[in-house]
C-alpha cells in the first residue's frame, strides 16, 4: 500500500513539487527584482507618494531591467519569462511600492497580453516592441456610468471610409499620465450591445487623445490615474486589435489573468507590512522586553503569516493553472479576493503593532495601509469576484 502511494507522488521519474519551487530562472528573477526594489525603488517611494508622481527615470529603469516586457518574447525585445515571471516580479516590487508594482502589472498582465493573445504579427512586432523597451501603455475600459457594468460604456467608434473616429471619456486610468499608447474600449454598433464593443490601439501622439483630470488618491499615490479623453481620434482600420466586435471577450480574458497579478501585487503588499512591522516589534521594547515576545503579540503574527501563506498559495496555484492551459477563471478570483482581504487585515494590524511610529509618514507602515484598499475595488471588485465564484459553482452543479 505505501509503494502504492508513493508510486501516486511521482511523475515521470519526478516527485510533485510544492506550489512555491521555483525553478532556476525563477529564483534569478525574484533576487533580481527584489535587489531591484531594494537598491533603486526604496530610496523614492516615500518621496513619491507626496508628490503624486513616478520618478521617469524610475520608469526607465524598469524598462532597463526589462520588467516592462517579462512574458514577451526575445523577438521583440522582452524577457521571455513566462506569465509566472511577471508574478514573481509584481509580488517583489509590491514588497516595497505597491505604486511601481501596478505600473509593472498593467503593462505586462493587460496591455501586452491582449497584444500576444490578439495583436496581428504587424501590431505584434510594432507595438510589443515599444511596451519591452520604453513605451508604458494604458488599459482604458472604466468611465463614469461603466464600473462593474464594464459593458454600458458610452465611447463610440464611428466607421468613416477605412478609418474610425473614436469619442468618449474613460476614468480611473492607470498608468494613463505617463503612457504613450493605450487600448481603448469603443462601441462601433451600439445596437449590438456589447457585441459591438471593439478593442483600438491609439498612440499618445494622437492629436486626438488628451489626459484629463489626475486623481487625488488615498492610496498607490505616484501611480498615475487619470481622466483619457479621447476627442475627434482618427484611427486606421489597422489599429484594431482583434476582431471587430469582440473587445469585449478581451477585456473580459486579460482581465481574468489580470486579476491574478493584482493577487499578486496585494500578498507583496502583505509581505512588505508584515516585514516591517515584525522587525520593529523586536526591536521596540516596553516592560523590560521586546513587544514581539508578548505571546499575544506573537499569536496574532502568526495568524497573519499563516493568512499571507494561503494568499500566495492561491496566488500562484491560479498563476500555474493559467501556464498550464487549464480553466483558471474561478481560481483567479478566488485569489483576488482572498488577497485583497489578507493584504487589508495584515497591513492594518501592522499599524497597530508599530503604535504611534506605525501611524505617521516616517515609516511605511500606513502607506502600505493606505495601499491595500484599491485590491478590494480594482479589476473587479469583491462583490464582483464573489458574483464570479459563485457563477463557477453553480455552473458546475
Amino acid at each position: 500500500m505505501m509503494r502504492g502511494m508513493s508510486r501516486l507522488a511521482t511523475r515521470g521519474g519526478a516527485r510533485y513539487k510544492s506550489l512555491l519551487t521555483l525553478n532556476e530562472d525563477e529564483v534569478a528573477l525574484q533576487d533580481m527584482v527584489k535587489a531591484f526594489a531594494k537598491e533603486e525603488i526604496a530610496p523614492y517611494v516615500m518621496e513619491m507618494d507626496e508628490v503624486q508622481k513616478m520618478r521617469p527615470e524610475l520608469i526607465q529603469k524598469c524598462f532597463e531591467q526589462g520588467l516592462m516586457g517579462i512574458e514577451t518574447a526575445e523577438q521583440y525585445g522582452g524577457s521571455d519569462a513566462g506569465f509566472f515571471g511577471s508574478i514573481i516580479a509584481i509580488e517583489e516590487l509590491a514588497k516595497v511600492d505597491p505604486s511601481v508594482s501596478v505600473m509593472v502589472d498593467v503593462q505586462n498582465t493587460l496591455v501586452n497580453n491582449a497584444f500576444f493573445r490578439w495583436g496581428t504579427d504587424a501590431q505584434k512586432e510594432k507595438y510589443l516592441r515599444m511596451l519591452s523597451t520604453n513605451t508604458l501603455g494604458s488599459f482604458c475600459l472604466s468611465e463614469a456610468g461603466s464600473g462593474s457594468d464594464a459593458f454600458a460604456l458610452k465611447t463610440r467608434a464611428e466607421k468613416k471610409g477605412d478609418e474610425y473616429v473614436i469619442n468618449g471619456n474613460k476614468m480611473w486610468i492607470t498608468n494613463s499620465g505617463e503612457a504613450g499608447l493605450f487600448l481603448v474600449m469603443a462601441n462601433v454598433d451600439p445596437s449590438k450591445g456589447y457585441k459591438g464593443i471593439t478593442c483600438f490601439v491609439v498612440t499618445g501622439d494622437n492629436p486626438g487623445v488628451r489626459i484629463g483630470k489626475k486623481e487625488n488618491k488615498l492610496g498607490i499615490r505616484s501611480s498615475s490615474t487619470c481622466e483619457v479623453i479621447f476627442e475627434d481620434c482618427v484611427v486606421s482600420k489597422d489599429a484594431i486589435v482583434g476582431e471587430l466586435g469582440k473587445g469585449y471577450k478581451i477585456a473580459i480574458e486579460v482581465l481574468n489573468e489580470g486579476r491574478i497579478g493584482i493577487g499578486s501585487q496585494m500578498i507583496g503588499l502583505a509581505q512588505g507590512a508584515f516585514d516591517t512591522a515584525v522587525k520593529y516589534s523586536m526591536e521596540r521594547e516596553q516592560f523590560g522586553q521586546p513587544i514581539g515576545t508578548f505571546q499575544g503579540m506573537q499569536h496574532q503574527q502568526a495568524q497573519c503569516a499563516t493568512n499571507i501563506m494561503a494568499a500566495r498559495l492561491m496566488v500562484y496555484n491560479a498563476a500555474r493553472m493559467k501556464e498550464a492551459g487549464e480553466n483558471f477563471v474561478m481560481e483567479a478570483a478566488m485569489a483576488k479576493l482572498y488577497a485583497s482581504q489578507v493584504a487589508q487585515q495584515v497591513a492594518s494590524q501592522a499599524v497597530e503593532w508599530m503604535g504611534g511610529v506605525g501611524f505617521v509618514k516616517d515609516y511605511p507602515a500606513e502607506k502600505f495601509y493606505r495601499d491595500a484598499k484599491i485590491g478590494a475595488i480594482y479589476e473587479g471588485t469583491s462583490n464582483i469576484q464573489l458574483q464570479t465564484i459563485a457563477k463557477m459553482i453553480q455552473s458546475n452543479l
